[in-house]
């Protein structure tokens, strides 16, 4: 019976994916409205871009991009159309623009491709990463309150460190310290969709007692309810390549639905003090 549930549920959310693609292919001389994808696929709209990342093996905007490009190839080698009409034909307003796009992914010319019948395009396959995730853990989570610090721009240059000496020195000043403060990280973008400057992060402060916001340190609630908790032991570098598991395996073959409220993570161990490859996360995604 586990079984039947795990499959009827990897296969619903491949339906999903397989509906969002099929349209794309048949559209890809139009405008592409991402908004209008994530309301056809169901997915809940916090974690769209997740989802479709961890199916298709990249970000959606990426998936079009390729299959844009992929088709001009087709039509270059196998066709006499010429670089405009195909241009046109996978949706570029201009032939600069796909000139531009071909370069920039295969390292030729439009022209150049269809002139050298012996050009390969085509880019190696990844190796498939080995991950230390346990879980899920199924767990009903109380709100916490936090103290945080809102910080924008690309998470791996933020200054997580200094954050947190603030919200400790707040922590001092109030006289906020009590067993079980944890420290916490919401993401609110996706760097492969949000440009860099803009990715919000808010760095937590989990306390028991009651909190003063002060200056650019703010008080705030992490709403409770039902989660899904995976440890991940290893680099916060591969991170992205966690989420991917947990999105198009851990999930599914587990028939855990999503329901519309961010991920967190909290970290275990100080990045100062531990290696790379002992580090311990947990990530906790809300399910229904």
């Amino acid at each position: 019976m586990i079984t039947r549930i795990r499959t009827s549920t990897i296969e619903e959310y491949q339906k999903q994916i397989n509906v969002i693609t099929d349209y794309i292919i048949n559209h890809l001389s139009e405008p592409i409205d991402l908004a209008k994808l994530a309301e056809m696929s169901h997915f809940s709209p916090f974690h769209f871009h997740r989802i479709t990342r961890a199916f298709m093996g990249e970000p959606i905007g990426s998936y079009i991009v390729r299959t844009r490009l992929e088709n001009a190839a087709k039509l270059l080698r196998y066709t006499d159309l010429s670089v405009s009409e195909i241009a046109y034909k996978v949706g570029y307003d201009v032939p600069t623009s796909l000139s531009k796009a071909f370069r920039l992914q295969y390292g030729i010319s439009p022209m150049e491709y269809r002139t050298n019948k012996n050009s390969i395009i085509m880019k190696e396959e990844k190796e498939e990463m080995q991950l230390k995730i346990k879980g899920p853990k199924m767990m009903d989570i109380p709100s916490k309150n936090t103290i945080y610090i809102s910080l924008s721009g690309e998470y791996a240059t933020l200054d997580f460190g200094g954050a947190w000496q603030r919200l400790w020195q707040l922590v001092k000043e109030q006289k906020l310290f009590s067993a079980g403060m944890e420290h916490i990280a919401i993401y609110h973008d996706d760097p492969k969709i949000t440009e860099s400057s803009k990715l919000r992060t808010d760095i937590c402060l989990v306390i028991k007692k009651e909190a003063k916001p002060q200056g650019d340190i703010g008080v705030k609630e992490i709403k409770g309810g039902k989660f899904a908790m995976f440890l991940y032991q290893g680099s916060y570098t591969d991170l992205e390549a966690v989420y991917d598991t947990i999105y198009a395996k851990l999930l599914p073959e587990n028939n855990l639905r999503l329901r519309d409220y961010p991920c967190f993570e909290k970290y275990i161990n100080h990045p100062d003090r531990t290696v790379p490859e002992k580090l311990k996360t947990e990530i906790y995604v809300p399910v229904e």
